[in-house]
């Protein structure tokens, strides 16, 4: 059978398959189910920054409004621990997990100011993550703000934080880049670990009853999985950076698509909620049975094999194929 055991971002998994940021790492005897089922790693949802700093706020205003006003204030309001706030349960949350699973728990950073970053991600390192990783949601809205100006200060994020703690740093992004390939060379030079592609950014939508913001959330589904593997089949063995794909694998052929692309680990998040343990479960099957079918001994033999360096025909991945499948298009 094949071995599917890897690495991603110098840390030993036993599998590829990573359940990504999410609610799902929020209990932690789920997660040790999911490790039962095939996980090689866990990724905690995101720590947001600008939440921690709305919710101490909010305690600031109830504890302190009244001080001014009365003498006695203090001795009518609780303690101020009463209410946990900032890091701390998020903290508790990974040392839970820890003590509950021996794969590798990897916690997820989204920060808004350059200290936030760094002061969260020691934080995390001291908690004990085994890596952290920076996810980098931002939409640009300044008319005045061009793009070089956005990555030069993403780039600042992440040299801020790889220099500020030791663990691994995994870069999440984005694909809205106007050169990936040229970004992720930038981000090896800070000394990150490696990147994970892509974000997908929740964007609202419009309610026409209401004329409101419609903040439903959409799954991912296969169809958005080519744009990884595109971005994978690029970047694979060029920059010695470790490689995860993230959104659009829902079975273990997509999997098997991500790796044979180049992908170290595959994330998944979409395609465990209704189910987390019975789908992983399934799709860890499914691989397994693909690899074993292909004759693959490891996931070495595997990793990269249709990627822009070793398949047969390099130009199927760039614009060339973009004309031939144009041309060769027919109405069903």
């Amino acid at each position: 059978m094949t071995d599917l055991s890897t690495s991603w971002l110098g840390l030993d998994l036993r599998g590829p398959l990573v359940v990504g940021a999410s609610p799902m790492a929020d209990d932690a005897d789920l997660a040790r189910r999911l490790v039962d089922a095939g996980a090689g790693a866990i990724v905690m949802r995101s720590l947001f920054e600008e939440q921690l700093v709305a919710e101490e706020l909010a305690l600031h205003r109830y504890f302190d409004h009244s001080v001014d006003t009365n003498a006695e204030a203090r001795s009518f309001l609780p303690a101020t621990d009463a209410a946990a706030s900032g890091s701390g349960p998020y903290l508790a949350q990974l040392g839970r997990l820890r003590d509950a699973v021996d794969v590798p728990v990897v916690a997820s950073l989204n920060g808004t100011t350059a200290g936030g970053w760094t002061r969260h991600a020691i934080e995390l390192e001291d908690a004990g993550a085994s890596a952290v990783e920076l996810n980098l949601y931002e939409v640009a809205t300044q008319l005045d703000e061009t793009g070089a100006e956005v990555e030069a200060r993403q780039l600042e994020v992440v040299q801020a934080v790889v220099d500020a703690i030791d663990v691994p740093v995994a870069v999440k992004l984005s694909p809205f880049y106007a050169s990936v390939p040229s970004f992720v060379a930038r981000i090896a030079i800070t000394g990150a670990a490696g990147v994970v592609m892509f974000n997908r950014f929740y964007q609202p939508d419009v309610d026409l009853e209401t004329l409101d913001v419609d903040r439903t959330l959409v799954l991912s589904t296969p169809a958005e999985l080519p744009l990884r593997l595109h971005a994978l089949a690029l970047l694979h063995s060029r920059l010695g950076l470790s490689l995860a794909s993230s959104g659009g694998v829902h079975h273990g052929t997509d999997a098997a698509k991500a790796i044979l692309c180049g992908a170290d680990a595959v994330q998944l998040v979409s395609a465990l909620l209704p189910d987390p343990v019975n789908r992983l479960t399934r799709i860890a099957g499914e691989l397994h049975t693909w690899l074993d079918e292909q004759g693959y001994r490891d996931l070495g033999e595997a990793r990269g094999a249709t990627s822009f360096g070793n398949v047969a025909d390099p130009a199927a991945w760039e614009r060339l194929n973009y004309s031939r499948i144009l041309q060769g298009w027919r109405p069903r």
